[in-house]
């Protein structure tokens, strides 16, 4: 039987296993409106919060919808749609693929899904759910102590508490940065590709800043707050077209 990364079986498999984290969440919605009626809560004020919070999932619904899209070509439907929609964000699940795919002497969107070998396919699968686990694993060992220990810090020095907060919000962005710049040393070598990813993140974060300072500017324009993340993402896609067709794309090593 001929393995394909959109075969019917991986559909149900997957599907069986979203159904399963959707029957979770109204199970605990409905026990949370269960409770809230025991407690004597404005019943109004629950049905406008809950609307207003389906509406507000629709910007970063755009962002998975694009990352879908993004990893479909290369990974077949079923296995993106998997990861993007339990545990799993575009720039890891990018990256986790990526390495596996580089391993074999392939990149993302250099290989198609219905060239992927069966091994291929199990492969780039354990990489990105396993290693993301690791991050669940933790919380339940580590993250209690850590919590304390910044309530503890927060009690004596509030100031030093949210630096050391942003700091380690911004040693989590930083490990993304590697992955950015980890070709630019090329330039130096007359090679001018290691410029796209750097580019394409600029390109982002002034989308983003635009998008940041129309909000503050332009009250009618609030909403644009919630859809900043998608207009980045799709600014940046579009401008790597021509930034790769101009400065060329990196050599896949086999």
């Amino acid at each position: 039987m001929e393995f394909s990364a959109n075969s019917p079986i991986l559909f149900i498999i997957f599907g069986v296993i979203i159904l399963a984290v959707l029957g979770q969440s109204v199970f605990f919605l409905i026990r949370a409106l269960r409770r809230s009626k025991q407690l004597g809560m404005d019943q109004k004020k629950i049905k406008k919060t809950m609307i207003s919070s389906a509406i507000f999932t629709i910007a970063p619904a755009v962002s998975i919808l694009i990352g879908l899209v993004a990893l479909s070509y290369s990974l077949g439907l079923p296995l993106p749609w998997l990861r993007l929609s339990v545990i799993g964000s575009l720039s890891y699940e990018t990256i986790a693929a990526n390495n596996v795919l580089s391993a074999i002497g392939e990149a993302i969107g250099s290989l198609k899904f219905s060239e992927l070998t069966a091994q291929q396919f199990v492969t780039i699968f354990f990489v990105m759910t396993i290693s993301i686990m690791v991050g669940i694993w933790l919380v339940c060992i580590v993250c209690k102590k850590v919590q304390g220990g910044i309530l503890k810090m927060e009690n004596k020095d509030k100031k030093w508490t949210d630096t050391f907060v942003n700091a380690m919000f911004i040693g989590m962005i930083s490990a993304f940065w590697g992955f950015v710049f980890c070709d630019f040393r090329v330039i130096f070598t007359g090679q001018t590709y290691g410029l796209v990813p750097v580019l394409v993140m600029i390109a982002s974060a002034l989308t983003m800043a635009l998008c940041g300072l129309a909000v503050k500017k332009f009250k009618k324009v609030s909403w644009l707050a919630d859809y900043a993340l998608p207009i980045s993402m799709i600014v940046g896609m579009i401008v790597a077209v021509p930034l790769t067709m101009w400065l060329g794309a990196p050599p896949v090593v086999a």
